[in-house]
């Protein structure tokens, strides 16, 4: 079980308004109360900030935005004595235009560091190499001053793409991991990893502009980057846990990556676990900025094809993380009287079936996202020209800010919420960032709750560690899309799970041998009668027997 920590929301302790090692070292209690064994906090080494630390001046630095060097070894010691692993994020794919090898860089076509970065030529009669854009808005190019070479950043302008294709790059970046690898870190989360495989020969995009990352995807140089990688990382330790990020990767796609044979990662993070309802977006409208549902029927398949991750421990499990929306905002309901039945319902829908689950901070506490209502204050790209199109389209302020606030990456960074204070017990200053401030959510008022989310995910966790649900053989059963029902079984033991993920209640006919006595773990107001499992709106109920 995992726990994914975002640090600049996390507990801040010198008043800056930003979360810091300290912060975490202040809550470890808390977060060894979880029952979690694993935890992976987003980056923390020198940054620029332009884009909260994926932007790297340092690979083996912390920044002191959130500490010394030595509150970044006393983190590491303090988790390791309590006996649970660490992931750090790793930013493979770019750098800073702020770190010393981009600085050496632009010195010139002579200097050593040229090839860590992919740079080519410009074209007579055109303000661009090519058509390809940046994920953040504008061209993927950006020109050299007093020279007509050009370098690729598939991001943002400051956040060069580095060169995988030049062996001292590769070098480097295998140093990188043996340094924090002897430090006492036990894995990484290979950032935008899919894109270190660039395609030189720079094709221009079918469309009249289009989305540079779409042609350097899933490159057929990967696996030997990375097992190159890992040969040289086993230097430093033999059992290092790699999990990639590759947000457009299919069942197809995770099982190539994690082919034992193709010594890649071990795991796959994407984002194609959620589909949502294309045909109710409004035609008039960019799709890729509006809400819509999700399309349960469409996620019960994408669950079961990445069942074929079955014989490798299963897929990672997990509902929302620092680069999507909350799902319980999103997808469910927040913001109603379900929304701890749903809360509760989402969690063991998905944490129960075979897989690693990821929990984000304050997921466990049903926290919501954080609400702007500026577009001018949320920074992913598009928003404004979104707006804009929107607003011709007839949608009013309210609507469009409601579709914002469900779809963009930073709602779901706001403070953690260990109190109903002011400042939610997050800091003594100014927050960097909006939060939500609620008597109910929040981890004090929880922790005085036994029937509150957060004991609820206590409970599921310890469900989580038992060889039944470690270990044992999962399949989906056949009902209607909105209730998810699977089994687990291992030798002798069985266990039925199921879920209503509805604002409606249903029954659900089961046979007639599970009995209340075998409901190891439920929420509020389900009820059974024979065969008859009556759930309320996001009822949810786990069954375990012995045959």
């Amino acid at each position: 079980m995992i726990y994914q920590i975002y640090p600049r929301s996390f507990r801040d302790t010198d008043g800056d308004g930003i979360g810091d090692i300290n912060g975490i070292l202040e809550k470890l209690d808390y977060i060894e109360s979880l029952g979690v064994n694993t935890v992976w906090i987003n980056p923390m080494i020198l940054s620029n900030q332009e884009d909260n630390g994926y932007d790297v001046i340092s690979y083996t630095e912390v920044d002191p935005l959130f500490g010394s060097e030595a509150d970044g070894e006393r983190l590491i010691r303090a988790l390791k004595d309590r006996g649970m692993r660490i992931i750090f994020d790793f930013p493979l794919n770019h750098t800073s235009d702020q770190h010393p090898w981009f600085q050496e860089a632009l010195k010139g076509p002579k200097n050593p560091y040229r090839d860590y970065y992919v740079w080519t030529d410009g074209k007579d009669n055109r303000p661009y190499p090519n058509n390809w854009t940046a994920a953040f808005g504008g061209s993927a190019w950006s020109r050299e001053l007093n020279s007509n070479q050009y370098y690729l950043h598939l991001f943002k302008q400051s956040m060069p793409d580095v060169n995988w294709d030049h062996p001292p790059l590769r070098k480097e970046m295998a140093e990188v991991l043996k340094y924090w690898i002897e430090k006492g870190i036990n894995g990484f989360r290979l950032d935008a990893f899919i894109y270190i495989d660039v395609d030189k020969d720079f094709p221009e995009h079918p469309e009249e502009t289009g989305p540079g990352q779409d042609l350097n995807e899933n490159g057929g140089n990967i696996p030997y980057y990375l097992s190159e990688m890992n040969e040289s990382i086993k230097e430093a330790g033999e059992d290092v846990f790699l999990v990639g990020e590759a947000t457009s990767a299919d069942a197809e796609l995770a099982q190539w990556y994690t082919d034992p044979e193709n010594n890649m990662v071990d795991k796959i993070i994407t984002m194609q676990y959620f589909p949502e309802k294309e045909d109710e977006k409004d035609d008039a409208v960019p799709g890729d900025k509006q809400h819509a549902p999700l399309d349960l029927k469409a996620f019960k398949e994408v669950q079961k094809a990445f069942k074929a991750q079955e014989d490798r421990g299963g897929p990672v499990l997990f509902w929302t993380n620092h680069d999507m929306p909350r799902s319980l905002h999103k997808f469910a309901s927040a913001d109603s009287e379900f929304r701890d039945n749903a809360a509760k319902m989402m969690a063991a829908l998905l944490y129960l079936q075979k897989g690693i689950p990821i929990i984000y901070n304050g997921e466990e506490i049903g926290m919501k996202n954080t609400a702007f209502d500026d577009p001018g204050n949320i920074p992913d790209a598009g928003v404004m020209d979104f707006y804009q199109e929107a607003s011709k389209a007839g949608w009013d302020h309210k609507k469009i800010m409601r579709h914002l606030n469900l779809i963009a990456r930073d709602v779901s960074r706001g403070i953690m919420q260990w109190d109903d204070s002011e400042k939610v017990g997050f800091t003594d200053g100014l927050s960097w960032t909006l939060y939500n401030r609620e008597s109910k959510y929040n981890v004090e008022d929880q922790e005085k709750d036994e029937n509150s989310i957060l004991h609820f995910y206590r409970k599921l966790i310890e469900l989580k560690k038992t060889a039944l649900f470690q270990k044992g053989a999962y399949e989906m059963l056949e009902t209607k899309d909105t209730l998810y029902v699977y089994r687990r079984t291992l030798d002798e033991k069985e266990a039925l799970v199921c879920c209503n993920f509805s604002e409606e209640a249903d029954t659900i006919e089961i046979a007639e041998e599970w009995t209340s006595g075998h409901i190891v773990l439920e929420n509020d107001g389900n009820s059974l009668e024979g065969g008859r499992l009556l759930l309320p709106p996001y009822g949810a109920a786990v069954f375990i027997k012995d045959e």
